[in-house]
């Protein structure tokens, strides 16, 4: 989907959000393997996230979110980003850091996209419980009959794409302020994987996924809710097919407008007012 080279030897830019996670920075960062960068996107944490980082690993960069919610982390984090690829990649020890060449080698051998799978053969989970399977393959099949996809792990997070790709994917800019009410924007939460691949998908890029074994956190507990993320997943793969109707049918629009010599037709997202 690119219109420009893409290197063989891409610099790759890894995206870390966190929020109370100096414990576990200790046991992960050690672990990276050498990349062009590592960024640190901070949570407002009240523990000492930020300052345990920048002892274990010097290099790494530091951006504050501006917003609340994993998805607005990673927002911040993709604007901070310099490298040709960029790999998404949780703080609590549950993602692997020696899978990052593999993903890498996905993007470099062609992809787009390279999606993180625990249900592709050679994945796995020490983590996920019954439930969670259950409704992961439920949220997986909807979203499959949907986008007209065969995706096996809908809700993983760790996945790896080219930086070209982010302008098409149009998330939530960070200087939108957070609502009065505190509430969360849409697209802030967890179900950032999920809007993703979803417009990965409906742009047409190439994903490819990649197996991947997700490991056990090893301190403190997750703030992901089974049932109400669930349900803003699920809200989000209904909202991500109505927008991919709207974009086309704006682009037709558009098309039809220019063929008779009309000005440009305006295509506006209603998820940045």
């Amino acid at each position: 989907m690119s219109t420009t080279a893409r290197p063989r030897e891409p610099r790759v830019s890894v995206v870390i959000p966190a929020r109370n996670e100096a414990r576990n920075l200790e046991i992960v960062l050690p672990m990276l393997p050498p990349v062009h960068e590592v960024i640190l996107v901070d949570g407002n944490s009240v523990d000492d996230t930020v300052a345990t980082a920048r002892r274990v690993l010097p290099s790494i960069r530091v951006v504050q979110q501006t917003r609340k919610g994993k998805g607005n982390a990673l927002a911040c984090g993709f604007e901070a980003v310099t490298g040709d690829v960029v790999v998404m990649f949780d703080a609590d020890c549950s993602a692997d850091a020696a899978e990052i060449p593999r993903f890498v080698d996905a993007l470099v051998a062609g992809a787009d996209v390279a999606k993180g799978s625990r249900y592709a053969p050679g994945g796995g989970s020490d983590d996920i419980t019954v439930v969670r399977s259950l409704g992961n393959k439920g949220l997986n099949l909807i979203s499959n009959l949907l986008l007209g996809a065969a995706y096996t792990d809908l809700c993983y997070g760790y996945n790896a794409f080219w930086a070209d790709t982010l302008p098409t994917v149009g998330l939530l800019p960070s200087t939108l302020p957070q609502p009065d009410d505190g509430s969360m924007r849409w697209g802030d939460g967890f179900e950032i994987e999920t809007i993703l691949t979803c417009r990965w998908s409906a742009a047409g890029f190439a994903i490819t996924e990649v197996p991947s074994h997700e490991k056990l956190r090893v301190h403190g507990v997750s703030n992901l809710n089974a049932v109400s993320d669930g349900i803003r997943v699920l809200t989000s793969i209904l909202h991500e097919r109505r927008r991919a109707r709207e974009v086309a049918d704006r682009a037709r629009l558009a098309l039809v407008a220019g063929r008779v010599g009309a000005g440009p037709v305006a295509v506006l997202d209603e998820e940045a007012a």
